[in-house]
């Protein structure tokens, strides 16, 4: 199958790597890698429209961290290549643009979870790249680091030396891509929290609750569920003057002490001043009192109409995964106009799991840039109709949930693309009917091509 895959490539312009950016292969990739102390690597499939779009921003993204003392390479390597085929199956590289990042000499690999911008690239790398943990050494530093609106995770110690500390290095560098870290021998430099101490511990720092809680376990898999659990604030909103609201209180206090030592931080709003909240998650006053849960990953657990004395048994169901996560959604639409309409409990079947290619606007009711680019989408699908391998959608990403961990979207509309492989990445164009129409019309993957790719995904996960 690969041999179908390099006769097709010899049709299409390849990458060529120009002054920054290296080019690596079977005859080199372990050599070089091996001698990096940290290095990312790009792997590329020649056809692949998206490839080719990134490496205008991969090569400019290496021409800055080329400056850098010490520099710090980028590198591509050809997976169509059949002498390149052993490092596609040893990395496991499923679809194009892949990029890994090796590091100590390709001891620790990790994929790489930034942006696909030049300077996305450059600060995400600059990041990882640097001491996983910061030497906190003055309160400038520690109000740097420490902020009101993110999880930031402290080591106290009495000498930067021995286990403890060491663990805390390995659990910064497992976790720097979530959370930012940083460790001190002086806690007196610290914002908030008590100042005394007899032996090390953890400060996690967060923006709501108690907005600090402390940890004394140097296990590394002990330190990363109190970070995990800890991140997470259960949230029951009630009416405050309601004829149940004392008996509420008390069971919540009962309920918080409880699992506040399995790392489970509560929050109580009162739901009459709390239009924003309800809002942002989906609710609706009729469903006071509720209690909801939202996880790092942006899943969302909830019961509503809650009775006092059902608090405690719900919170323990969900400590013991029992509880099915909550999707925000608008009913699903019986009918469509050219565009698809998608809302979250449809999008599952229709996004990720369609074996089309589907290019997405997330948009919001209010943005007049959205409702003109819902228009652009509406003449594209109508352009494409006869095109059955071809899907334009749309979704309000206020009213809706989808997967924050595959679609980042700051800002309205912004437009993703799902190939038929399942390749996703961000459409980052003008966005006219041409260019959006010349891009799908580039990058889709026919009916033919997408059945090969899966051919040979087959046949590479055989080969492992």
């Amino acid at each position: 199958m690969w041999f179908y895959v390099l006769s097709f490539c010899l049709a299409v312009s390849p990458i060529v790597a120009k002054e920054f950016v290296l080019t690596l292969g079977s005859s080199n990739f372990s050599a070089v890698v091996s001698r990096q102390k940290f290095i990312v690597v790009e792997f590329y499939a020649p056809w692949c429209g998206h490839c080719k779009t990134l490496y205008a921003e991969y090569e400019k993204a290496a021409s800055i961290l080329s400056r850098l003392d010490p520099p710090i390479p980028l590198a591509i390597v050809d997976s169509s290549n059949e002498v390149n085929l052993w490092i596609t199956s040893q990395y496991e590289i499923k679809a194009f643009p892949t990029l890994k990042v090796f590091k100590d000499g390709g001891k620790v690999i990790q994929d790489y979870k930034g942006s696909l911008d030049a300077q996305g690239i450059v600060d995400y790398v600059k990041k990882q790249s640097g001491p996983a943990s910061l030497d906190i050494k003055s309160t400038e530093d520690a109000s740097h680091l420490i902020g009101d609106k993110k999880i930031v995770v402290v080591g106290v110690f009495h000498e930067l030396a021995g286990e403890e500390f060491e663990n805390f290095m390995v659990l910064a560098e497992k976790l720097r891509s979530k959370y930012e870290f940083g460790h001190t021998l002086d806690v007196k430099l610290f914002p908030l929290g008590e100042y005394s101490y007899t032996r090390p511990f953890l400060r996690l720092f967060k923006p709501f609750d108690e907005l600090f809680v402390d940890f004394m376990d140097f296990k590394v898999d002990a330190m990363e569920n109190f970070i995990e659990e800890a991140s997470i604030p259960a949230m029951l909103f009630m009416n405050f003057s309601g004829e149940l609201a004392d008996t509420f209180r008390s069971n919540f206090r009962e309920v918080a002490e409880q699992y506040r030592r399995d790392g489970i931080s509560f929050l109580l709003g009162d739901a009459e001043n709390t239009e924003g909240a309800f809002q942002y998650y989906g609710l609706r006053s009729d469903q006071v009192p509720l209690i909801i849960i939202q996880k790092k990953d942006g899943e969302k657990y909830m019961k509503p109409n809650l009775e006092p004395d059902q608090l405690a048994a719900w919170v323990n169901n969900f400590k013991d995964g029992k509880v099915s996560a909550y999707k925000k959604s608008e009913p699903i639409p019986t009918e469509n106009n050219e565009a698809k309409v998608v809302v979250g409990d449809n999008f599952e079947d229709t996004i990720l799991n369609s074996p089309k290619n589907v290019l997405l606007e997330f948009y919001a009711p209010w943005c007049g840039q959205c409702k003109k680019v819902a228009s652009i989408l509406d003449k594209i699908a109508l352009s494409l109709k006869k095109n059955t391998n071809v899907v334009i959608a749309k979704m309000d990403a206020t009213s809706n949930d989808y997967q924050v961990t595959k679609f980042e979207v700051k800002s309205y509309p912004t437009l993703y693309f799902k190939s038929a492989r399942g390749m996703i990445f961000k459409y980052q164009g003008h966005l006219s009917k041409e260019d959006i129409y010349n891009f799908i019309q580039t990058n889709q993957d026919t009916s033919e091509s997408a059945s090969s790719e899966q051919r040979e995904a087959e046949t590479s996960k055989d080969e492992l």
